[in-house]
């Protein structure tokens, strides 16, 4: 039986190997997605076109530069935060703060999941 306790909860997303982390990577379609493939909600992946619908960004529309499983985040072009010496770096994103506008389909498996 699985514990209901909120500290194993929390150790076993922790502590869980990476083919169980990229079910924690979904995100929402947009209405016309969901519309056409009948689901609500895909694991984003790099090359995804995504909007941002929380936080300092909100509204921001752009393509998944990369994803971190260990972290949990995303990568998105225009999601950016300037340092101190003026270097621009990536903003991790958290996954369920977008909204996926535009599926990458290169890949079959993915393709075929979806249109289930």
């Amino acid at each position: 039986m699985v514990s209901k306790q909120p500290r194993k909860q929390r150790k076993a997303r922790y502590t869980a190997p990476l083919h169980i982390r990229q079910k924690y990577m979904g995100a929402r379609l947009s209405e016309g997605l969901t519309k056409q493939y009948g689901t609500r909600s895909a694991a984003v992946i790099t090359g995804d076109t995504v909007k941002v619908m929380r936080g300092d960004f909100k509204g921001t529309e752009g393509k998944v530069q990369s994803v971190s499983l260990m972290d949990g985040t995303i990568r998105v072009d225009g999601v950016i935060s300037t340092k101190v010496d003026g270097t621009e770096v990536p903003r991790p994103v958290n996954p369920s703060n977008v909204m996926i506008t535009k599926l990458e389909m290169k890949d079959g498996r993915r393709a075929s999941s979806i249109k289930k």
